[in-house]
């Protein structure tokens, strides 16, 4: 059996949102086991992530970087630094914020950057922006990957409660998308090929 984990912050429940979508589409993935934990569970128990094949990332975007929760995770993983520990696992990423762009990029290349201190392997999103093709005649909205990221998953929501469309349908299609991909990626990785 594959196992992934999801590590994640959410400050207000979007962020939680979209790693239960990431998680959704890594659950599909016959022969995959995911453990989704908050930066909190994992920071406190670094060895609950010693046997899994690979860790997605995912924290909102706060003032253009991972919330500070998530940057206390990401200080402790020091300790497994130190022994490599998780040298040649896979890792990925999203995110989320309250506007289109919010700098989310900056949020997905500190995740990327920790990861290749690690020595991890990256994932990427793979998924061409829908509204590049011209066939596309959907709400904006219901795009995947509406916002052209490829180094992880971005999604967007508003101030309000959480919810359907909140983050809009096309984020949390992405993120699921993308969820599926990363576990489909471990176990090829896992099995050598």
């Amino acid at each position: 059996m594959t196992t992934i984990a999801i590590v994640y912050h959410s400050g207000f429940g979007h962020t939680q949102l979209v790693a239960e979508a990431v998680q959704a589409g890594a659950a599909g993935v016959e022969g995959v086991d995911v453990r989704l934990l908050t930066a909190e569970e994992a920071g406190n128990d670094l060895d609950s992530l010693a046997d899994v094949s690979g860790i997605i990332f995912g924290s909102p975007t706060y003032m253009g970087s991972v919330a500070g929760e998530m940057e206390m995770f990401f200080d402790k993983t020091s300790k497994v630094w130190f022994v490599q520990g998780w040298k040649d696992k896979l890792a990925g990423g999203f995110t989320n914020s309250a506007s289109l762009s919010g700098d989310k990029l900056s949020t997905l290349q500190r995740m990327a950057t920790l990861a290749a201190q690690h020595g991890m392997n990256w994932v990427n999103v793979g998924i061409p922006n829908e509204l590049t093709d011209p066939n596309f005649s959907g709400d904006m909205t219901e795009a995947r990957n509406r916002m052209g990221s490829y180094l992880g998953v971005m999604a967007q929501s508003q101030n309000a409660e959480p919810g359907p469309n909140n983050p809009p349908k096309g984020d949390v299609d992405t993120a699921k998308a993308y969820g599926e991909r990363f576990a489909k990626a471990a176990k090829r990785w896992d099995a050598g090929a």
